[in-house]
């Protein structure tokens, strides 16, 4: 086992900083610059809220951090592409000076991608996976950054009226594959690409804990994997809990089983915790 697993292993260099799949869990911050996402909205959507709370998950252990400016909870609805810059390209232009680790921005639109970049962002997460804008995998492998392509149907107004699967995993791992596929045409170096399941993005509570239960089929793909669990609904009907904010120790069950079952990145609102988490965890799991 442990020579598969340095055999398996891959680095991306980002931002002078070296990601080593399989070495140990990173962590990628959520940091919602939106008035309106389903557990912090309108509490980081000033510049200077911002830059505190990217400070303070600098300071528990973030490797990384992911500014949204526009809401994917389920039923969002779309802002224009004039209200999504004027959220993101100036939280961005406080942060990179003062934020050592490398920043995410969170958008399905080409032009936020191109402007977040310049504007000192090093990776796009879409979660489209490349999908709701043509231009987006072309204007990514001309900036030459990392890009997370995450599954969906539908888009988050209609995702959960779209959970109707054959094979669940399967149907995932084939989206997956294509974008894959239609990302490294583009011109994208696969070393560049991050996948996400997409947890919550059509697909029902069941289908939520199927993912965790069979994430490492998505192995296959030779991508690293980004799990997004973070005080979900799936988590709140568990524990009986509808305050986003009091599932951290469920969110924190959720991260160890994504960690035993192949995670290499998690999407977490409460990075000191989940720090602590993925510590415990990578020492009872990786080699």
């Amino acid at each position: 086992m442990r020579v598969l697993r340095r055999i398996m292993s891959s680095k991306l260099l980002i931002r002078d900083r070296c990601f080593e799949w399989g070495q140990r869990t990173y962590l990628m911050g959520v940091l919602n610059v939106t008035p309106d996402s389903f557990s912090d909205g309108g509490v980081f959507n000033t510049t200077a809220a911002a830059l505190a709370q990217a400070q303070t998950m600098v300071a528990a252990g973030v490797d990384m951090i992911d500014v949204g400016g526009q809401s994917t909870r389920p039923g969002a609805e779309q802002i224009t592409l004039a209200e999504e810059l004027e959220r993101v390209i100036p939280i961005l232009q406080v942060l990179r000076p003062e934020i050592a680790v490398p920043i995410s921005v969170d958008t399905t639109r080409a032009t936020v991608a191109k402007a977040s970049i310049e504007a000192g962002a090093d990776i796009i997460n879409d979660i489209s996976g490349g999908t709701f804008d043509s231009e987006m995998l072309p204007t990514v492998a001309s900036l030459d950054v990392p890009i997370v392509l995450m599954h969906i149907r539908g888009t988050p107004q209609t995702m959960q009226q779209m959970t109707d699967y054959q094979d669940l995993m399967g149907e995932i791992s084939s989206f997956l594959a294509a974008q894959i596929a239609a990302a490294t045409a583009a011109g994208i170096d696969q070393k560049k690409i991050i996948i996400d399941p997409g947890i919550g993005f059509a697909k029902n509570y069941e289908q939520n804990l199927e993912i965790f239960r069979r994430l490492r089929s998505l192995k296959t793909l030779n991508c690293p994997i980004l799990v997004g669990a973070s005080r979900k609904s799936f988590i709140g009907r568990i524990l009986d809990q509808p305050d986003p904010k009091v599932r951290v120790w469920g969110t924190a069950a959720a991260c160890c089983a994504a960690i035993f079952n192949g995670a290499d990145i998690l999407r977490v609102h409460d990075v000191q915790e989940m720090r602590d988490v993925s510590l415990v965890a990578d020492a009872l799991l990786r080699l």
